[in-house]
C-alpha cells in the first residue's frame, strides 16, 4: 500500500459540487485539500464549444455510460444514463440550462426535515454563485464564479416555437428564475462569452495553481477509511496503483446520485443485509443509502421539417470557424434554446408540473440514433414524479457499476403515467400552432396514427427516456431513513459528509445543475462554520 501526505479535506468527485468545494475550501492557504476525480481533464474542445454537446453523445472518455436495469413499466428497456466522468462532471456535458426550480420546492425540503434549506435559506447561495450578465437584482447575483448568460444565437425555429406557445395561450417568460416560473421563453445558460462555463471552468480553473490544492484525475475512489466511527481517509486506484490518503478534518463525497451511495456501500455504510450479501463488513447500518431515487422522465414529440433550417444537417467546419474566430453563431448554441414551464390540469398544487425543452433538430435516443431528414423535437418531462427507485451494488468490486432500478411510472395511483400522457397532448397542441405550420411536414413521433390514449401510453412506454436529473439517494432529513442530517453529515459516522444531488429530499421543478452548485456553496459555509469557536459561529 502506497502512502502520500495527509490532507485536511479529501473531496471525492470533481463534478458540479466537488469543484465548488475545492475552490471555496482551498481559499484558506493554511488548509490542504485533495480533489479526486475518476475521469480525466476537461481538455476536449467539444466540451467547451456549447454546440459540441451533440458530438459528446456516446464519448466514453467523458461519460460513465450507465444503464438502468430493465424497467418494468417501459417495456423492459434498459435506459441509458449519461453522467459526466471528467473535471466538471455533468456540468461539462449537459445542455447548460440555468434553472433553479420553484421557491416552494425548497420550502418542501425544509418541511421534509431538511431544516435550513427553505427558499430563504438557499437563495443567498444561488446569488453567491452567480455572475449574471443581466446584472444584479433581488433574485440574481453578479461577481460569482458561475457565468449565467443569454444565448448568443437562436435558431429561427426556436423563435417560431415561442410564437406558437403564445398562440396556444401561454404567457411569455423572459426569466424562469424570476418572480414566476410559468411561461415560455429562452433559457439562460451557464456560458461565459459564448463558451461553456462548467464548474471546472468557473471554480476549479481559478484555484488550480494554489499550492494547497492537489487535483488527481483518473483516480477511482474504492473505499472510505473509517476508524472508531470516524472517516479518516480514502483508498483510491490510479492506474495500477492503489493509494491510501488521510484526512485530518473531513472526507466529502461529491460523486453524485449514483457514485456517492455506491462508495458508501462499498465502505460498509448502508443497508446491512444488502452489504452482507456482498461480503462487506457493516460499519453503519443506514437503510436509506441508495433508496429514494428520483428522476425526471422525458418524452419527445418530433415533427419533420419542410426546410433545412434545422441543426440536423450543418456545415461543421463553418460553424467551428465562426465559433473559434468570433465566438458567435450556432457553435454557441446549447441546442435546447427555448422552452417553458406549464401548470397542467393535473397539477396538485400551485407549482408547474411540466417542463418543455425545444430542440431544432430530430432527436431520438439522446441523439445516438441519427434519422435522415430535417425536423424539430419537443421534450416534455414530468417535474414531480411520485415513483421512487433504488440502487444496489452489483458486487463488492469497485470497478463494477452500480445497479440502477429507476422504477419509472411505478406509483400505485398511476399519476406519473397520466402526467406523461398529458405532456404528449400539450406537446402536440404546441407544435400544431400556426407559427410552426410553414415548417411542419408531419409528425414523426408518436406518429399521426397514434391517437387513442392506449396508443399514447404504448408510445411513452416504448420511447420515454431520462432527461438526466437523478437525485435523492443519500437523502437529508431527520428520520431513520435519512442518510445525512441537514448539515450533510452522514449519520453515525464522524468526519464524513455527502455534498451533491444525492442529498436532495425530493426533485426540484427543473434542471438540477444550478441547485447542486447551490448545495455545495451552502455546504462550504456549514463546513467552515464548524471550525469556528461556538461564540463566533453565524447561522448558515
Amino acid at each position: 500500500m502506497e502512502r502520500i501526505p495527509v490532507y485536511d479535506y479529501i473531496i471525492v468527485g470533481a463534478g458540479s459540487a466537488g469543484c465548488v468545494l475545492a475552490h471555496r475550501l482551498s481559499a484558506d492557504p493554511s488548509v490542504r485539500v485533495l480533489l479526486l476525480e475518476a475521469g480525466g481533464r476537461d481538455w476536449h474542445p467539444f466540451i467547451h464549444m456549447p454546440a459540441g454537446i451533440a458530438k459528446l453523445v456516446g464519448r466514453k472518455g467523458v461519460n460513465w455510460d450507465y444503464y438502468t436495469e430493465p424497467e418494468p413499466a417501459l417495456h423492459g428497456r434498459r435506459l441509458w444514463w449519461p453522467r459526466g466522468k471528467v473535471l466538471g462532471g455533468s456540468s461539462s456535458i449537459n445542455a447548460m440550462c440555468y434553472v433553479r426550480g420553484a421557491p416552494a420546492d425548497y420550502d418542501q425540503w425544509a418541511a421534509e426535515g431538511a431544516t435550513g434549506w427553505d427558499w430563504a435559506g438557499v437563495l443567498p447561495y444561488f446569488l453567491r454563485a452567480e455572475d449574471n450578465t443581466r446584472g444584479p437584482s433581488a433574485l440574481h447575483g453578479i461577481g460569482g464564479p458561475l457565468a449565467v448568460s443569454d444565448l448568443r444565437h437562436h435558431n429561427p425555429l426556436s423563435e417560431a416555437f415561442l410564437a406558437a406557445a403564445g398562440e396556444a395561450g401561454y404567457p411569455s417568460n423572459p426569466d424562469f428564475n424570476g418572480p414566476r416560473q410559468e411561461g415560455f421563453g429562452f433559457y439562460q445558460v451557464t456560458q461565459r462569452e459564448g463558451a461553456r462555463c462548467s464548474t471546472a471552468r468557473a471554480y476549479l480553473d481559478p484555484a488550480r495553481d494554489r499550492p494547497n490544492l492537489t487535483i488527481r484525475t483518473r483516480a477511482q475512489a474504492e473505499r472510505i477509511l473509517v476508524e472508531r466511527g470516524r472517516a479518516v481517509g480514502v483508498c483510491y486506484r490510479q492506474g495500477d496503483r492503489r493509494i491510501e490518503v488521510r484526512a485530518q478534518r473531513e472526507v466529502l463525497l461529491a460523486g453524485g446520485a449514483l457514485n456517492s451511495p455506491q462508495l458508501l456501500m462499498l465502505s460498509g455504510i448502508g443497508p446491512a443485509d444488502h452489504l452482507r450479501e456482498h461480503g462487506i463488513a457493516v460499519i453503519a447500518d443506514l437503510p436509506g443509502v441508495g433508496r429514494n431515487l428520483q428522476d425526471h422522465l422525458d418524452i419527445c414529440t418530433v415533427d419533420t421539417c419542410r426546410t433545412a433550417v434545422t441543426y440536423d444537417r450543418t456545415n461543421d467546419l463553418l460553424i467551428a470557424l465562426d465559433y473559434y474566430l468570433f465566438r458567435r453563431g450556432p457553435g454557441t448554441s446549447n441546442i435546447a434554446e427555448s422552452g417553458g414551464f406549464v401548470r397542467s390540469r393535473l397539477a396538485t398544487d400551485a407549482r408547474c408540473d411540466l417542463q418543455f425543452h425545444f430542440v431544432p433538430a430530430i432527436l431520438d435516443d439522446h441523439g445516438r440514433n441519427r434519422i435522415p431528414g430535417n425536423g424539430y423535437t419537443l421534450h416534455a418531462c414530468a417535474l414531480r414524479p411520485r415513483s421512487r427507485g433504488h440502487l444496489e451494488l452489483a458486487s463488492a468490486d469497485p470497478a463494477r457499476k452500480v445497479r440502477i432500478h429507476a422504477n419509472y411510472l411505478s406509483d400505485e395511483e398511476g399519476a406519473d403515467l397520466r402526467t406523461m400522457v398529458e405532456a404528449v397532448r400539450l406537446a402536440r397542441e404546441l407544435l400544431a400552432q400556426p407559427a410552426l405550420r410553414p415548417f411542419r411536414a408531419g409528425e414523426l413521433f408518436p406518429g399521426e396514427a397514434a391517437r387513442t390514449e392506449a396508443e399514447i401510453v404504448d408510445f411513452i412506454r416504448a420511447k420515454a427516456e431520462t432527461i438526466y436529473h437523478p437525485v435523492g439517494t443519500c437523502r437529508m432529513g431527520q428520520d431513520r431513513l435519512a442518510v445525512v442530517d441537514p448539515e450533510l453529515r452522514v449519520r453515525g459516522i464522524e468526519g464524513l459528509r455527502v455534498v451533491d444531488a444525492s442529498v436532495m429530499p425530493s426533485l426540484i421543478g427543473g434542471n438540477t445543475n444550478a441547485p447542486t452548485i447551490m448545495i455545495a456553496e451552502r455546504a462550504c459555509d456549514l463546513i467552515l462554520r464548524e471550525r469556528l469557536p461556538a461564540s463566533g459561529r453565524k447561522a448558515a
